[in-house]
């Protein structure tokens, strides 16, 4: 779809996207190698570098596919985890340069991309082409002001708005109901995440601690970066909103 091949056709009906699979077989397996891992985790080369090289696997599969955005996501909840599983908080933020690096680089290699960095920066300097999703989503936050439109009445979703069933949904929320809407969905997902934490710190081992870091890091980081997105914090890119969005 629109030159991305993210997604295996089941039957002609239904399809699914591996990626969405992948990021939980790499929590499951991070658990339980950093479980048997032990204290080991504080060494850079034997206890950090090791789930850099499968993240980069798993998220080189991904990028293959035109996909960006979840490959930063398995990145990122594997340095979340790396990081609950007690490493040396020097070790990670030695990453932070490399990590950066790679990004611009990704994007720059591809013109789209780009095109999203330039959109993102001056959104109304082109507003009919690389600016044309943020300001789309931009109108429809207005137009919801403190209270909505109603439910159901979105006018951006209707040909404007791109992607409003997936990616662009919280705009939608923010035209239907309003400032009042998006408060709450946004109260939603921190007691969600609130939860997941509390779930992790009474877990009785190890393995289930940093499982349900795993979990609730998936969930908060691509609500984190969806909502971002939608309200022009960072540049457009293909996260759903978990539970939310369509699928």
């Amino acid at each position: 779809i629109n030159g991305a091949t993210r997604w295996i056709r089941v039957g002609g009906i239904m399809s699914i996207q591996p990626s969405e699979v992948a990021k939980y077989v790499v929590v499951l397996y991070m658990a339980k190698s950093m479980e048997k891992k032990g204290k080991k985790i504080k060494n850079f080369f034997f206890g950090v570098i090791p789930y850099l090289l499968v993240a980069a696997f798993f998220a080189g599969l991904v990028l293959a596919e035109h996909n960006l955005s979840i490959a930063v996501v398995i990145v990122l909840v594997t340095i979340i985890m790396i990081f609950a599983a007690g490493a040396n908080i020097w070790h990670l933020l030695a990453l932070v340069p490399p990590l950066a690096a790679l990004g611009v680089f990704f994007i720059k290699t591809q013109s789209y991309r780009m095109n999203r960095v330039t959109g993102f920066l001056h959104p109304f300097a082109d507003p009919q082409k690389t600016g044309f999703q943020l300001v789309q989503s931009l109108l429809a936050l207005g137009s919801g002001g403190i209270l909505g439109v109603g439910l159901g009445k979105s006018r951006q979703k209707c040909y404007y708005l791109p992607e409003p069933h997936n990616d662009f949904i919280f705009s939608v929320i923010g035209e239907e109901l309003g400032l009042i809407g998006c408060i709450i969905i946004i109260l939603l997902f921190f007691i969600l995440i609130w939860r997941g934490i509390r779930i992790s710190v009474r877990a009785k081992n190890t393995y289930g601690t940093l499982l349900a870091v795993g979990i609730i890091s998936i969930i908060a980081v691509q609500a984190i970066i969806n909502i971002a997105v939608v309200t022009g914090s960072m540049p457009v890119t293909g996260v759903p909103l978990p539970f939310i969005s369509y699928g």
